[in-house]
């Protein structure tokens, strides 16, 4: 199953819930797409000094081919190992220009696919949240109301049962159809 990392764009306290929209999600493994178009692929993602790196390195690697007078084989095997590298190393690259804009990494989760691993995040890291489900803000926006399960609250007590009555269609206990 893939893993991936979770990357908040702020320090922390009330500001990381509000930019939870903002929350990126980094797979971790091969990545297909940065093996076959690795200089789109980095672009697409903003990696920008990595794209100028991986130009850089293939730049390098062509005029030092061509110094030593390589064969057409050798620059095509050359060219695909560096392509393969970019494919295993996406990630990395990805978590590095992360880090190195001041995110910081919130979690870790196992999931098949980047919805569920959204999913299973965001339950767990609701859960571990103090006050979520007294969030102020959230009732102004429109928010649903808050739950049952703040103690201490008038709506977290439940209505009282009737006594005797049935609730549907024999109000009565015992009485005929």
């Amino acid at each position: 199953m893939p893993v991936y990392t979770v990357h908040a764009p702020v320090a922390g306290g009330t500001e990381v819930r509000r930019a939870a929209d903002r929350f990126v999600f980094v797979r971790d493994g091969f990545h297909f797409w940065a093996f076959l178009l690795g200089p789109l692929w980095l672009a697409w993602h903003r990696l920008w000094l990595a794209l100028i790196g991986y130009i850089a390195v293939w730049v390098g690697v062509a005029v030092a081919l061509s110094l030593l007078h390589a064969s057409a084989g050798t620059r095509f095997v050359v060219m695909l190992l560096i392509a393969l590298l970019m494919g295993f190393e996406a990630a990395s690259l990805w978590r590095w220009t992360v880090s190195r804009r001041k995110w910081r990494q919130l979690d870790v989760v196992v999931a098949d696919h980047e919805e569920t691993a959204e999913r299973r995040f965001f339950d767990r890291w609701t859960s571990r949240q103090g006050n979520v489900g007294n969030d102020q803000s959230a009732i102004d926006r429109g928010a649903p109301p808050p739950t049952r399960d703040i103690p201490g609250q008038a709506f977290s007590r439940p209505p009282p049962l009737p006594h005797g009555d049935i609730i549907g269609l024999f109000p009565q206990p015992g009485a005929s159809r």
